[in-house]
Parts: C-alpha cells; structure tokens; sequence
C-alpha cells in the first residue's frame, strides 16, 4: 500500500466538484452570451472567467493524478509539480490581463481570489514535489490544500462573476 492510498476518498471528492462546477461554469457562461455586446468583454473574460475554469479543471488533473494506480509517489510528483509551474505561469498572466484589461477595475479582493491565491496554491503544488522524496505524506498534504484552495477560490470567482453581472450588469427594464 502507497502513500498515496489513503487519499483516494479525497480525490473522489473534489475531482467530482470540479468537473461539476465547470459544467456550471459554462452554464453560466452561455446564459451571459445573449446579453448585448460589451466592449473589451473578451479581455476582461480571459481575466476572470477563463481562469475560473483552469482552476477547476487543474483541480480535476490533480484528481486524477494522485487517483492514478502509481506505484509510489515520484511520478505524480513529477506531474503535480508540472501542473503548479504551469499554473503559476498562468497565473502571471492572469495578472498581467487583469491589470491592463478596460471593462473593470480590480479591486483588493479581486487581486486576492484571482491573483494571489491561485498563485499560491500552484506555488505550494511546485513546492510539494519539490520536497516529495523527503516527506511524501506531508507533500500530499500540500497538494491536497492546493486543490482545494483552487477550488474554493474557483468557487468564490464564479459566485463573484455571476452576482456581478446579476446585479451590477443586468440590464434595466426594458432594455434588451
């Protein structure tokens, strides 16, 4: 039995969460489109709602990677370490598009959930792998408290999104 044996629950979990929130995600998405044209709403969608959905689907990725039937813990470090440099790779641009989008001011909270602490949480995943050879069980714990800071923080942006454009967006009475 692996280390990685004990943590199959888990991942059930929150791999499950994921993919249905991405559904959702799009969901939502596609209720949004037959509003009437924004301008400058693809830069200000590849700065708050694509990344929604890389986050959940990173979570679905690490579900799947410390599910998988390894034999130890090397290679799905070697995998959640890819998946934490891409991601904080990601997550620069990420800032760099909310910054110089048009459609919307950030404000502290947005850089913290979309910015800060997605960036965190791929930082821990790079880390994690980094120090899986000596301590495994503690590396898990630390993929495990990424995924679910990206879920959590996905989770959040797109309640965040949809109250927005519910409430702040929506078109006045009469106006279509």
């Amino acid at each position: 039995m692996t280390t990685l044996a004990g943590w199959e629950t888990f991942y059930e979990i929150v791999g499950c969460s994921a993919g249905a929130l991405i559904g959702l995600q799009f969901v939502s998405i596609t209720l949004l489109a037959s509003r009437p044209a924004v301008q400058d709403r693809e830069l200000a969608g590849a700065a708050f709602a694509t990344p929604t959905v890389v986050h959940f689907g990173a979570v679905l990725l690490l579900a799947g990677i410390v599910s998988a039937p390894w034999q130890g813990v090397a290679v799905a470090a070697v995998l959640w370490g890819l998946t934490g440099l891409v991601g904080i790779l990601y997550g620069v641009v990420v800032a760099q598009r909310m910054g110089k989008q048009p459609a919307y001011k950030p404000v502290f909270e947005d850089w913290q959930f979309y910015a800060v602490l997605p960036l965190a949480a791929y930082i821990t995943l790079l880390a994690s792998a980094a120090g899986s050879r000596s301590n495994a069980g503690a590396a898990l714990f630390g993929v495990g408290g990424a995924a679910l800071t990206l879920l959590f923080t996905g989770i959040h942006n797109a309640w965040d999104a949809a109250t927005y454009h519910v409430f702040v967006k929506a078109p006045s009475p009469g106006e279509d």
